[in-house]
């Protein structure tokens, strides 16, 4: 069993000062449901286990821009490095109480990202047709998978932005507050930290969700509405170099 997990804090606990990567993450919308805790700790990377808030886990399906890519101090990517991308996402807790998320998939429109992300870092990635479209106040995101499958998953989901929440709840800290990513490269789990500004949240209404990313990731379908809707115009992000379980940083 995990120590007791880190406190879920509004902004990062340490600064990185040299990045591994860089990017920024624009025109975000974060839909969620709840888990079982048994149907997410099997999908989980060894040493981790699903994070809770009272006694419940989380499923997210994150739509977004990928903006500029870039590698340490480099500047950003401005084509490879800026495409739309969709995860499916389960939030976890390791043996040293970090909390972070796991990643089930990512599906993303640009080949080569995908490609450099899959036999490069062992990620998730999928080579989808996307886009990313305003009308007004709602945001519609499309995908379809092309590679490796299953073909054709994805689906679309629009959202109408509602007004800026001023205190996140209990729960839109714990889905947002994630400081960290648990994952498997090259048959070691590691926790890779990121950093970035507070997020600057809005809440939103879900106009229209079609989607069998969840499912094809390997998790039940979301029974019901989501238990959280919302919205970000985003925010910059930095990760630091991976750490092993033990918390040694990696070669």
């Amino acid at each position: 069993m995990p120590p007791t997990p880190q406190p879920v804090t509004p902004d990062p606990p340490a600064a990185i000062a040299r990045p591994l990567l860089t990017q920024s993450w624009l025109d975000l919308t974060f839909v969620h449901w709840a888990v079982d805790p048994a149907d997410a700790a099997g999908l989980l990377p060894p040493g981790t286990v699903p994070d809770t808030l009272g006694g419940v886990t989380y499923v997210g399906l994150v739509a977004f821009r990928m903006h500029r890519v870039g590698w340490l101090r480099l500047p950003g990517v401005p084509y490879l490095g800026t495409f739309p991308e969709t995860n499916v996402r389960l939030y976890s807790v390791d043996a040293h109480g970090r909390r972070g998320v796991v990643f089930l998939s990512l599906d993303a429109s640009r080949l080569i990202p995908v490609v450099v992300g899959r036999l490069g870092f062992r990620m998730p990635y999928l080579w989808s047709r996307m886009s990313v479209r305003h009308d007004g106040d709602t945001v519609t995101y499309t995908a379809s998978r092309r590679w490796p499958g299953p073909r054709g998953a994805g689906g679309r989901l629009t959202v109408r932005r509602g007004e800026p929440i001023e205190e996140p709840t209990e729960l839109e800290h714990f889905l947002t507050a994630r400081w960290g990513m648990h994952g498997a490269f090259f048959g070691r789990s590691v926790y890779l930290p990121n950093a970035h500004p507070r997020w600057p949240l809005h809440r939103a209404e879900l106009v229209a969700c079609e989607e069998d990313l969840v499912t094809a990731a390997g998790l039940p379908g979301p029974a019901g509405e989501p238990v959280s809707v919302l919205y970000s115009p985003g925010v910059p992000a930095r990760f630091g170099r991976p750490a092993r379980p033990a918390g040694i940083l990696t070669p």
